[in-house]
């Protein structure tokens, strides 16, 4: 059984409403793990049993190998099993789990000791060994085991050959299952039983086999020799014989021995042969009664011995009694007295004990108030004292928005909004599709002028068409999906519920309609410089083929939008079909129309619908997957340039502050040696002013002019000297002020390794920035994928400009729920306010910066998820702040009434000229590309 953290992995069992399904509801669907067999009520249940055996957190019981998840463990246990049971002797194996049948031993250890030593020099019939013959070694099989005493005589001059020769001379022999029977019971000592069955003294008759000879041997003479002697029978000593190593020693008797017994955790419970085992092996799996006795007297034993033991470990001391001398009934008297004195000491004893342990839990319960809490911990141990409360820190969460989301009336269409624009900015490179905002894609979902095609539309759809060519597909799987479901409404197996999405044109209507569409879609050439014309056609085709009903619900409502029209005298305006707030009643579709004509009227529900099928489905093409192995090489190429960067950092700034100190000293020594030089400059200066016994005598003259000669060369020589230390400082300071710029440059290097590190890794999977204290995840999508935080001209960039905020899973909730319920409640109240709690998985936004501050300034370092989620916020500032005052500068240099859009789009189908200077009008792909 795989162990996880040197515990054993116990499978889980059923639940109670699981077993009484069994009896009550037969038909129940459950989630089922094949691997272990195990049954789950919920998927939530399996996946997160599933997660847990991913986890590479398992170790091999058998092997000792860490660092696997569950089935790698489990597949190396049973691939040693197998190792082991094919080496270890299968007519050893009976024997060895009979002797280890109710042994009462304290470790695995000493019980394979004692077996080892039983088995060591004995062998059982059909057992392959080793024979020694003439200083040569034989492989050979065990024919018949002769017992002492029972090995007949035989005639030297008569030769023997074969087994079957030989038996006819035989005189009878004990079966060869009553053999050493005495070492099958480890109860008798070692001693005993070589005195009672001497193994040394049986004779095993043993039939030589032919070995395996490589084609080309070294040793021809060798090779004959061994091949005369196959088949040859011998009798022969236990003495000549041997085992392989491989198949009997110590190591593979414990591996056996582990594999088929186990023991109860109670005190002195014997070792059993597991029940499987012990039945293919025909060993008595019912305890005989004297062994039974044994076995309870043995635990009763352990008990008093451990009873004993503590007992005089924590009961009072007692004095022995001196034996009394006199008189019977001063004896009485005496023990009397000592008897009362002694229960007297015991009852003192007893309660100062107690007042002891009083005291000593007091003082513990003391220290452990005292003592101070370690910081960072969990978040929800966390609470603002008075002091902090004063000093301003912000008691409540600023208020996320909830209403600023782009369709955030519906969460589903917003998560899968948000995913589709992720995955197409994120994957833009394999798909050949240039960034764009997510207001861009916003307003280009919303776009419904009838005469004025958006480019980001166009190339988003063709770009994943072309994608989708390369995905397996099933030629008009949606028409066979849609007449399935006819047949089935007809013959009454489903209600006809799709009312709503038919917009009263019959199935059968539909399906012709759809036949005629886009069959020829993955070869139409959608060209960019066409403004790839016939998307619209290509993309029925695509979904013709791709989709079906089980799995794109919306497949009928979406195909009658694209492929019908009403009539003009009850055509809604493009407005009213775009609009979240459209009529309960469906319109009614009569006219054939196409799809170019009728995209300009579906709902921006049914276009994310579209957009989030095909991207699911674009996750399994090949270029995906080549990108997303491409990120994981640059990845692990980043992190080694990433490792190399740090190391000549940190060797440049060693070498700095050795500089730094050098040219500290080199300044103070400086500083010394120019007040040396001012004094002797003026002593110079001095000495060459004529004096008044200068004239006195030719000798003094001459002993001067030597006194100022000296003088002047020492002046000369200092002088070098400052002038070789300045130009030292001066090279000290250039090569610091080098260093410092090689210095920056790496650190500019590094910030580039972490941007280019967060646009591979969110092109793989994306992560949330943290979560708070109350498990909502913080989500920040810029900079990922192809998008970029920096342009070229080193500019500012942004893909969202929002910070986004999710309330807390279903595990999470799971994980607040084991704390108390009305605490929690209330911290939310207070912390939060009714208005910005948010529920399982439900969105908001912060979409100004000031709202941002307010929250990272109400974020608590004192918590671990809030002090990593800020320490996030601090490394990523430098560019959440641009990107979100750049996104309000260009909401507000693209601001416009709404009311005049609502009247301009009501009144006329024709687009305004202001919708062509609209930021996701003016949008180009860079990189598209007109292969197919």
């Amino acid at each position: 059984m795989p162990l996880c953290r040197r515990k054993r992995v116990l499978l889980v069992e059923p639940s109670p409403v699981l077993l009484d399904a069994v009896k009550t509801d037969p038909n129940k669907e459950v989630f089922y793990l094949r691997q272990t067999g195990e049954i789950f009520e919920t998927y939530e249940e399996y996946a997160s049993r599933m997660t847990f055996y991913k986890v590479k957190q398992f170790q091999c019981e058998v092997t000792g190998k860490s660092g696997l998840d569950y089935f790698q463990a489990l597949e190396s246990e049973h691939q040693e099993a197998r190792t082991m049971h094919s080496r270890f002797p299968e007519p050893l194996k009976g024997p060895v789990l009979r002797a280890v049948q109710w042994q009462v031993m304290g470790r695995l250890d000493h019980l394979v000791e004692a077996v080892y030593e039983r088995f060591k020099d004995r062998y059982f019939k059909d057992e392959r060994v080793l024979v020694d013959f003439q200083g040569e070694k034989y492989s050979a099989r065990v024919v018949r085991v002769f017992p002492p005493n029972t090995y007949p005589p035989r005639d030297e001059n008569q030769p023997s050959t074969s087994a079957s020769s030989s038996e006819s001379s035989l005189s009878p022999v004990p079966d060869d299952d009553a053999v050493h029977l005495v070492a099958s019971d480890l109860k008798i000592a070692v001693k005993d039983s070589i005195t009672q069955d001497d193994p040394a003294r049986y004779v095993y008759r043993t039939q030589i086999l032919e070995e395996e000879r490589p084609e080309k041997s070294k040793n021809a003479a060798r090779d004959a020799m061994k091949s005369k002697m196959s088949g040859v029978v011998k009798d022969v000593q236990p003495s000549s014989l041997s085992r392989d190593r491989l198949s009997f020693s110590k190591s593979i008797l414990r591996r056996f021995m582990r594999e088929c017994v186990d023991r109860a955790p109670a005190v002195a419970s014997p070792w059993t042969v597991k029940p499987s085992i012990a039945m293919k092996y025909g060993v008595n799996s019912e305890m005989p009664e004297e062994i039974r006795q044994g076995v309870e007297s043995i635990k009763n034993k352990e008990i008093e011995k451990r009873k004993k033991i503590w007992e005089d470990k924590e009961g009072p001391p007692t004095k022995k009694q001196k034996k009394p001398v006199g008189a019977p009934v001063d004896s009485m008297k005496t023990f009397a007295n000592a008897a009362v004195e002694a229960e007297r000491e015991a009852k003192e004893q007893a309660a100062k004990k107690v007042k002891e342990e009083e005291e000593k839990a007091k003082k513990a319960e003391e220290k452990v108030k005292k003592k101070p809490i370690r910081y960072p911990t969990e978040d929800l141990d966390v609470r603002l004292n008075e002091k902090e409360k004063k000093a301003g820190i912000k008691m409540r969460r600023p208020v996320p928005g909830r209403l600023m989301l782009p369709f955030g009336e519906d969460r589903h269409t917003f998560e899968m909004f948000l995913m589709a624009w992720n995955f197409l900015v994120g994957y833009g490179q394999p798909l050949h599709l240039s960034s764009f905002t997510l207001d861009e894609f916003e307003h280009a979902i919303r776009h419904s002028a009838i005469d004025l095609a958006c480019p980001l539309l166009g190339e988003i759809h063709s770009t994943l068409i072309y994608n989708l060519r390369t995905v397996p597909f099933v030629r008009h799987g949606a028409i066979m999906s849609l007449l399935e479901l006819k047949e089935s409404i007809a013959n009454g197996e489903r209600p006809d519920d799709s009312e709503q999405d038919s917009f009263g044109v019959p199935l059968p209507k539909l399906v012709d309609a759809v036949a005629d569409v886009g069959n020829n879609w993955e070869r139409v050439p959608l060209r960019t410089a066409e403004g790839r014309e016939g998307w619209e056609d290509a993309l029925i085709g695509c979904l013709k083929d791709h989709a079906d009903v089980k799995k794109f619900p919306r497949l009928r409502a979406i195909f009658t939008q694209l492929l019908f029209t009403a009539e003009s005298s009850r055509e809604p305006s493009p407005s009213s079909s775009a609009s979240p707030r459209a009529t309960a009643e469906p319109a009614i579709l009569s006219e054939p129309s196409r799809p170019r004509e009728r995209y300009h009227a579906l709902p921006p529900r049914d276009r994310i619908a579209i957009l989030g099928y095909m991207c699911n489905l674009a996750i399994s093409s090949k270029a995906i997957h080549a990108h997303m192995e491409s990120c994981e090489e640059n990845l692990t190429a980043l992190r080694k340039e990433k490792i190399e960067v740090n190391r000549q950092k940190k060797a440049f700034v060693e070498e700095m502050d050795k500089l730094a100190a050098l040219t500290s000293e080199k300044d103070k020594a400086a500083t010394n040696g120019a007040d040396g030089d001012v004094a002797l400059h003026d002593s110079s200066e001095l000495s060459d002013v004529p004096s008044d016994a200068g004239s006195d005598s030719g000798s003094n003259a001459a002993g001067g002019k030597r006194e100022s000669k000296s003088k002047y060369h020492s002046m000369a020589s200092a002088r070098l000297k400052a002038k070789k230390k300045e130009e030292d400082r001066k090279h000290a300071l250039a090569e610091h002020r080098r260093l410092d710029e090689e210095v920056n440059k790496l650190e500019r290097r590094l910030e580039g390794i972490e941007r280019e590190f967060r646009k591979l890794l969110g092109a793989i999977r994306v992560k949330p920035l943290g979560r708070d204290r109350f498990y909502n995840r913080i989500w920040w999508f810029d900079g990922m994928g192809s998008g970029s935080l920096v342009a070229s001209g080193g500019s500012v960039q942004y893909g969202t400009g929002r910070i986004f905020i999710q309330g807390p899973s279903e595990f999470d909730v799971e994980i607040l729920g084991r704390r108390d319920d009305k605490e929690v409640m209330e911290r939310r109240l207070e912390e939060e306010g009714p208005e910005g709690m948010l529920g399982v998985g439900e969105w908001a936004v912060y979409d100004t910066i000031e709202e941002v501050d307010e929250f990272v300034a109400w974020l608590n370092p004192k918590g671990v998820r809030e002090l990593a989620l800020k320490n996030a916020f601090t490394k990523w500032w430098p560019h959440i702040n641009p990107g979100i005052r750049k996104r309000m500068a260009d909401l507000s240099a693209n601001a416009k009434p709404q009311v005049v859009e609502g009247r301009r789009s009501s009144r006329s189908k024709q687009a305004s000229p202001d919708i062509i200077r609209e930021p996701y009008m003016t949008w180009t792909n860079r990189r598209a590309t007109n292969s197919s």
